[in-house]
């Protein structure tokens, strides 16, 4: 029978160890509320229907702080506030419309997005730099992925990677590298960084 990979907590369940179903809801609402206001963070770009936002950054979060399946919950939460219309979209944008849009691909792949980085904080990704690194890119993959695919709806072929990709690469990279400093600095004032299996990387 093959071995289960260890488990880490995460750095909000070190910080506030899980005491019930009502301490894991409002940890789920305090996210998607993160999520929300990340998401104001919204710069258009006049050569493509999606924008520059701050919303992946409050996703990935939630997920290396809650787990794979809270900060997956907390992302589902936060789809399910825009749909009913609260302004949480990014930009203040809401409405279950935006889910069939040109950016509908990458709010669907915000869910997995979430699952995998947390996924990978519950396997102590998060405690080293170049683990955090890895761990935040890897939750934008699906995210992308899915929004390439969403934009590929209203976007032409050769046009699609310039318009969904590229220009969203640079910044992205910028917060998986800022994120390998906060998350394991975050670790090391609770003293608990070198608990990883994976130290200096």
């Amino acid at each position: 029978m093959k071995a289960q990979a260890p488990s880490f907590p995460t750095l909000a369940e070190a910080l506030y160890p899980s005491s019930g179903l009502l301490h894991d809801g409002v940890a789920v609402v305090v996210a998607s509320l993160f999520i929300a206001v990340c998401a104001q963070v919204n710069v258009p770009l006049p050569f493509t229907p999606v924008p520059l936002s701050g919303g992946t950054l409050g996703v990935l979060y939630a997920g290396a702080l809650l787990g794979s399946r809270r900060g997956a919950v907390a992302v589902v939460l936060y789809l399910c506030e825009g749909c009913a219309g609260l302004p949480v979209f990014s930009g203040g944008a809401a409405g279950f419309a935006h889910l069939l849009g040109p950016t509908g691909g990458y709010l669907a792949g915000f869910p997995v997005g979430a699952f995998a980085t947390g996924l990978l904080a519950e396997r102590g990704w998060d405690r080293t730099p170049g683990r955090a690194f890895l761990a935040m890119l890897a939750g934008s993959l699906p995210i992308f992925a899915l929004g390439l695919l969403g934009l590929s709806r209203f976007t032409p072929g050769p046009a699609l990677l310039a318009q969904g990709l590229w220009p969203f690469l640079p910044g992205d990279l910028l917060k998986s590298a800022v994120s390998a400093g906060l998350l394991p600095l975050g670790w090391k004032l609770l003293g608990g960084g070198r608990r990883s299996k994976f130290p200096g990387f």
